[in-house]
């Protein structure tokens, strides 16, 4: 019998490189899923709809987050940030694609805003990016790396939840970890992503890459922001983004957050009363159809779990591994890799592949610190390379506001290859090193 998870991937897969709404791949792929297994058509889209309620709080955030971005757009805040990093590294098209990566990083730890900046920072760049003939393909792996890097390799920020989750999951299924092994065994799959973006910037997408200036004038950094004063909108936008920051940070809620730093920004004059309905609209021209993927993609994971197809994917593996370790590292990671492609997630993955992978790791014979690095690669996998991830969808989100920016091709396929492959080759390495 095909196994309803493999097939449903593959469907996801291949209707998305057909260059199919990502949306309708997503509805079409879950309702093969539950076909395939049984569930019928009733059944299946009643647990998509169900499942879609997972990530409400985040397609919430996102709505309200394209609001915020385009206010803090309307003050020229965001233009004068623009343009101080385009002056200072004007010919230095390397270093201002590494500087992207640095601030991605930063939205996870230093300051976990995760996607939040991509949206205000990024298009008023693409004029100088265009000067400089920057692929933006590489733009897209640097963003996605600081996305996703970060969580995988410190406990701090985003990663702090990551790694939590990764030790709650292994000690419920019967394996005593401590919270401080976890950033250990994850060093040599985050090495491997390090080593994805030098190759991803030096290598793949070095050579230059024209772009039409379309629409960039309303975004270009080149207006005439250099010798006016700072604007009391300025102040206030970037008081309201401090807020929102701040606010995140001590109630753990992204939408009060930015709820907040705009109710700031309304008392601070970023903008007038008559004009939130404009910008809730621009929002959700902006955002609103990222939020609506990650609503489907909560969705697609509960058909995918309620299949039982993961719980067969791992049995029909375990009979493939004659007690390798290698062959059962490599294949546990793969397995890891096809279901988080399809639900989008490494932070929802994690529970569900240790309830399985904790106890074939104690058959096996993996140390505590291996199957640390078996779990937590095997969720990470994924994430970067799958259409319904924000670490995808979010820089495009940002790059594509010119329509020059292709989801699939641009940054769903180089991000799948200079990070995926990295991740199974080192987390392979991880766990039988540890």
């Amino acid at each position: 019998m095909i196994n309803p998870v493999i097939a449903s991937v593959l469907i996801l897969i291949v209707l998305c490189l057909l260059k199919l709404n990502v949306l309708i791949a997503l509805l079409l792929a879950a309702l093969s899923g539950g076909l395939i297994a049984g569930m019928g058509f009733t059944t299946t889209m009643s647990t998509l709809v169900g499942g879609m309620g997972g990530n409400a709080e985040t397609a919430l955030s996102y709505i309200l987050l394209g609001a915020l971005a385009t206010a803090i757009s309307k003050t020229g805040a965001a233009n004068r940030l623009a343009r101080s990093l385009s002056e200072s590294m004007k010919d230095m098209k390397t270093m201002l694609v590494f500087l992207i990566a640095v601030i991605a990083c930063f939205s996870q730890n230093l300051i976990p805003v995760h996607i939040a900046f991509i949206p205000i920072l990024i298009p008023p760049l693409l004029g100088v990016m265009n000067d400089l003939k920057i692929d933006r393909r590489g733009v897209a792996c640097a963003l996605t790396f600081g996305l996703k890097a970060p969580y995988v390799m410190l406990p701090v920020g985003f990663g702090w939840i990551f790694h939590d989750i990764i030790t709650s999951a292994i000690v419920d299924n019967g394996m005593n970890i401590e919270f401080g092994m976890v950033w250990k065994s994850m060093l040599l799959p985050g090495i491997g992503m390090i080593i994805g973006l030098f190759i991803a910037i030096f290598i793949s997408y070095r050579k230059p890459r024209e772009y039409e200036s379309i629409g960039i004038e309303e975004l270009s950094t080149t207006k005439d922001v250099e010798n006016s004063s700072i604007t009391k909108g300025e102040i206030g936008a970037l008081i309201g983004a401090v807020v929102a920051m701040v606010v995140q940070i001590a109630t753990e809620s992204m939408p009060l957050g930015i709820l907040a730093g705009l109710i700031v920004m309304w008392l601070l004059g970023a903008f007038k009363f008559n004009e939130i309905d404009n910008l809730m609209n621009s929002g959700i021209g902006m955002m609103g159809f990222i939020a609506f993927v990650m609503l489907v993609a909560s969705g697609y994971g509960a058909v995918i779990r309620e299949t039982g197809g993961v719980e067969t994917l791992v049995e029909g593996a375990a009979g493939l591994m004659a007690g390798s370790k290698l062959i059962a590292a490599f294949l546990m990671l793969l397995i890891g890799l096809v279901i988080t492609l399809g639900i989008g997630t490494s932070f929802g993955t994690i529970p569900i592949i240790a309830a399985i992978y904790v106890p074939l790791a104690m058959t096996l014979g993996f140390s505590p610190a291996a199957t640390i690095a078996l779990v937590g690669t095997a969720g990470a996998l994924g994430d970067a390379g799958s259409p319904a991830s924000d670490s995808t969808l979010g820089p495009t989100a940002g790059l594509n506001v010119d329509g020059q920016h292709d989801h699939i091709r641009d940054t769903v396929i180089p991000t799948f290859l200079h990070y995926n492959i990295p991740l199974i080759i080192f987390g392979t390495i991880a766990a039988l090193v540890l």
